[in-house]
């Protein structure tokens, strides 16, 4: 089934959705900003071999829907982390141990964070860290599966593989952190 990807508008720079055929399945992948919309676009056709790119008002209903969600998210106007949860993600290829970890991931409110060792214990393997870690770096979801809210031991922001890696983790967690009403110093250990 041919996949096929959309660059999008947000307060923070384009980003990019895919799904394949008319997104039954649902979102296939999803992508934060590059440095230029071009590398974006080669970034989706990688991850996709060769996907077509379409408009975004070409896009199927559920895969709109999954947009506005994520500028929302992006512009700081939501902070209700459900309205992420009911899109629908096509996993396949995905290996289960990261299914679980994206679906944990999935539950952290929006302007809240969570360590890779709590998600650990969570799964119920609490010397599981690092895997968690790999995961989340595998994370082909990101901002729909905000991996952005997981944090290293003690709460330090760690690494992040996203375009712009560290700095882009707390420019979201600040923009999550207002929308949730809360202070700069209430994310203290970020800034």
């Amino acid at each position: 089934m041919t996949a096929r990807f959309a660059v999008f508008a947000t307060a923070i720079g384009p980003c990019a959705i895919a799904w394949h055929g008319e997104a039954e399945e649902g979102v296939a992948g999803s992508a934060l900003p590059a440095a230029e919309v071009s590398a974006l676009r080669a970034l989706m056709r990688r991850r996709f071999d060769g996907a077509e790119e379409v408009s975004p008002a070409d896009a199927p209903a559920s895969v709109r829907v999954a947009i506005g969600a994520v500028q929302r998210l992006l512009a700081g106007t939501t902070a209700d982390h459900r309205e992420l949860l009911a899109i629908v993600l096509d996993e396949r290829g995905v290996p289960a141990f990261d299914r679980r970890v994206l679906a944990l991931t999935r539950q952290i409110p929006v302007g809240r964070t969570q360590t890779y060792g709590e998600l650990a214990t969570a799964l119920g393997e609490p010397g599981a860290a690092r895997a968690v870690g790999r995961a989340e770096g595998h994370n082909r979801f990101a901002p729909i599966v905000p991996c952005h809210r997981v944090m290293g031991a003690g709460g330090a922001p760690t690494g992040f593989s996203a375009p712009g890696g560290l700095e882009t983790k707390r420019r979201l967690l600040l923009i999550e952190a207002r929308a949730a009403g809360q202070l700069a110093a209430d994310q203290q250990a970020l800034f």
